[in-house]
Parts: C-alpha cells; structure tokens; sequence
C-alpha cells in the first residue's frame, strides 16, 4: 500500500473521529470544564500540530515505512516464520497494543521519562483534544520504541495501519469528555478502554493515576492488575490532573507545556 494512501486514510479518520467525538462532548458532556475551553483547545491543537511536523521531518515514512522496510529486509518473527497473513495481521496489532501498554507504564515509573510524559497529565481538564497532548521528545521516545517493536515482529503493513488508525481513534475516544450511558459502557469496558475507564487515570489521586494504562484493549490492564473499576470520587467529583500543577498558566498554555519537563517539582 503507497505511503499517500496511508498518509490520507490517517488524516480521514483523525479528522472523522475527532468531530464525532467534539459534536458529542457539546451534546452530552460528563463533566463540567473547569478551564476555557479557548484557551485549552487552542494550546493542545497546537501541540499536536507542532508533534506532527515534527515527526514527519524526523521520520518521513512513520511506522508504516519501518513495516516496508522490515519485509523487504526479511526482518521480525512474521517474517522468519512465513506466518499467513491474516494471522501475522491479527497478532501484530494485538501485540502492538501490549506494547504501548507497557511503554505507558513505563513512562510513569521511570522518572525520566515521567517529566515527559506529565505534560499529558497536567490538563486541568480531560476532552477529546487530550488524547493527543504529549511532549515532542515523548512522542519521538514512542515513535522509536514503535520501530524497535515493528522490527521485531516483522508486523505486516496493513497491521501497522490498522494499528495506528485503531490507536489514534481510541485514544480521542477515551479521552473524551462524554456521558456513555451506563449500560453500553458496562458491555464495552469488557472489550476496550471506554472515556469512563480511562478518566479515572487523569485523576489527581496517585492510585488511580498508576491505573488503567491501556488505550485500546481493557484486558492489559486486567491481567497485569493495573484496573480499577471507578474513581473514589465519582467521575463528576473527581478533580483531574496532578495535584502539585494547577496553575493554567503553565498547564494550559503551549510555552508552559513545553518547558514543564524541565521543572524539578
């Protein structure tokens, strides 16, 4: 499949899932905004925006192209085993997905990384513009741990794809600040991480912050004991971000964000 292929159905669907989602938190918010939705749209669109330039001038050809050039290289476990195709598609975006989960653990318990990744965290509110709302040097960390991963498995094309279209839809899912009735999210959160699963993540409280890592398959989290059913306080009393950054400031505006890294607290 042509990088513009790729590059197109990536745009078709963000653009698609991200007005959904957007329509949705107008209709039936879950929670009440504590910031100007101005100010905060405005500073994580321009994050994402400023991610995306950058890791299409670092890494042109994206995940994509490292599957390209891991098959023509005969590279990975697919690749040595000859596995049939719809198989080596299968595994490989579930394994993809184990991956990502523990890439996320990761970057909350390693301290290092943890500067990073708080960037995401310190949104003093939690809406479907969060879901992509990391730090430039965070996203280039997760562009060559994705590569390190696609090399090993000799993913196929198409799983990379399907993978990173999933993903990135997920996560604008998740994130959003939407009312799933109770019903449907009892059914979904048996399969995939539902906006009331993975909220509880954002919240201020370190136990439930050190939770529900996943942002597409729920099992991840409910085999390696990461999952936590609700937050204590409730999804529209819970206080989201980081207890010790408040200040919207620098929470909240792209220069803050960028530099919060290189603060010490």
């Amino acid at each position: 499949m042509p990088i513009t292929h790729e590059v197109a159905i990536r745009l078709i669907s963000f653009f698609g899932i991200f007005a959904l989602m957007a329509l949705w938190e107008v209709l039936a918010p879950k929670r009440v905004l504590s910031v100007s939705k101005t100010l905060r749209w405005s500073s994580n669109i321009a994050l994402t925006i400023l991610n995306s330039v950058i890791l299409r001038l670092m890494f042109p050809a994206a995940a994509t192209g490292m599957a390209i050039y891991a098959t023509a290289h005969g590279w990975g476990l697919f690749n040595w085993l000859q596995t049939p195709a719809w198989l080596a598609i299968t595994v490989s975006v579930i394994l993809l997905d184990m991956i990502i989960y523990w890439q996320h653990v990761m970057m909350h318990h390693v301290p290092l990384f943890w500067r990073l990744h708080r960037v995401h965290h310190v949104d003093l509110d939690i809406d479907v513009t969060t879901g992509a709302r990391f730090h430039p040097i965070e996203i280039l960390i997760s562009m060559v741990i994705k590569f390190a991963a696609i090399a090993l498995l000799g993913a196929p094309v198409l799983a990379v794809l399907i993978f990173e279209v999933v993903l990135n839809a997920m996560a604008m899912f998740n994130h959003s600040n939407v009312a799933l009735p109770s019903l449907i999210d009892r059914f979904l959160r048996k399969i995939v991480v539902t906006p009331d699963v993975h909220r509880v993540h954002h919240s201020v409280e370190v136990i439930e912050t050190n939770s529900n890592y996943g942002f597409n398959l729920v099992c991840w989290d409910k085999l390696f004991g990461t999952y936590r059913e609700q937050p204590m306080a409730g999804h529209t009393g819970m206080t989201i971000g980081l207890l010790e950054w408040r200040n919207p400031s620098i929470c909240c505006h792209l220069k803050g964000m960028l530099s919060i890294p290189f603060f010490r607290k």
